[in-house]
């Protein structure tokens, strides 16, 4: 629970220097007016009343999350997570706090794959929820929430539920964006897809191979959260209004069709990579059989003029008139016999 009275009130924004920060708070449902800094709005917290604060920190220093920390009694181990990220996505109970890890995933543009091509950038959302508040904590590309905040507070009765409503809402979010970025890599992998089997040009490999690199990155944000999902869609968390249940097993099936499609595309492309090896084998075969055959075709006017510079004296034909036209005229027979067998077995 967090600590309330006269030394919440010294925690303002102006203490949390470099730190982007969003707070309000809520009653019934609805926001209720006046200051947005943290200690008026720790100083008018009352969870008894159905009164709870939002509180919204981007990338802070461990010493501005520790004084927001200080004033919701956080457990030192989650405050540690929340500033260091770089975590997997998980759910923990610390007391009376429930500390829910996301990982965001952005889409970035490109004209096309190469084989050095960022096609996903990772970010983290932590997500503290307890009694009478919500602090939610954004690192790297996790995108602001603000629509998330402006979609609740237009929708008073789910808000109403308290911080287990501001949970839900940013990991529907989270997920909902796999869910678009997904379909990204299908576009992705259906042009690849056109490429491969596209007589212009080889495919390079190593495209397809990043392309193969980014979605495991997108799979190691995605996979990990089934568990915590199922968890808080159960039913077994006291915190987690019947109501928000519901809602939050809505979003563990977005988040398995999510997986589901990830590993559908890791399929399509592991069949695409294979499709491409194999061209190249076969075009290196081909080219084997080339330059084998036009070994075969030097190999008889080698092995016939390395048999006349011997330089031998006594050797058939060295003094005839016409000896080294006829030698010519074998030469030229020979090779196109040998030609033509080739083309006929499409040797050349």
């Amino acid at each position: 629970m967090a600590k309330l009275g006269k030394d919440s009130g010294a925690h303002t924004a102006a203490d949390l220097p470099g730190a982007g920060i969003d707070g309000a708070l809520y009653e019934d449902g609805r926001r209720i007016p006046g200051r947005v800094d943290l200690g008026a709005i720790l100083d008018r917290m009352d969870p008894d009343v159905g009164r709870f604060a939002w509180i919204d920190l981007y990338e802070p220093s461990a010493e501005q999350l520790q004084r927001v920390a200080d004033a919701f009694d956080l457990h030192p181990l989650a405050v540690e997570d929340a500033v260091h990220a770089h975590q997997r996505p998980k759910l923990e109970r610390y007391g009376g706090t429930l500390f829910l890890v996301l990982k965001t995933i952005v889409y970035c543009d490109h004209e096309e794959i190469t084989s050095t091509s960022e096609i996903v950038d990772t970010g983290e959302i932590m997500v503290f929820a307890g009694s009478g508040f919500a602090l939610t904590v954004r690192h790297g590309s996790a995108p602001p929430l603000d629509d998330v905040r402006s979609q609740l507070e237009a929708d008073p009765h789910q808000l109403s539920h308290g911080p287990a409503a501001v949970l839900h809402a940013v990991a529907d979010m989270v997920v909902d964006r796999y869910l678009e970025v997904a379909d990204h890599f299908r576009t992705d992998i259906e042009n690849l897809e056109s490429e491969v089997f596209s007589p212009d040009k080889p495919m390079d490999p190593a495209r397809i191979y990043q392309l193969k690199r980014e979605l495991l990155e997108f799979r190691r944000a995605v996979a990990p959260l089934a568990g915590p999902l199922q968890r808080l869609g159960s039913g077994e968390l006291a915190d987690i209004p019947a109501d928000i249940t519901a809602y939050l097993r809505d979003v563990a099936d977005h988040q398995q069709r999510a997986g589901d499609t990830i590993n559908s595309l890791d399929e399509l492309i592991t069949g695409i990579l294979n499709a491409t090896i194999a061209q190249l084998s076969v075009q290196q075969n081909s080219d084997m059989r080339k330059i084998s055959a036009m070994a075969a075709l030097i190999a008889v006017p080698t092995l016939v003029v390395g048999i006349y510079g011997m330089n031998f004296d006594h050797m058939p034909e060295l003094t005839w008139r016409y000896g080294y036209p006829a030698v010519l005229t074998v030469i030229a027979v020979a090779c196109t016999l040998i030609y033509r067998t080739l083309r006929r077995n499409t040797w050349l």
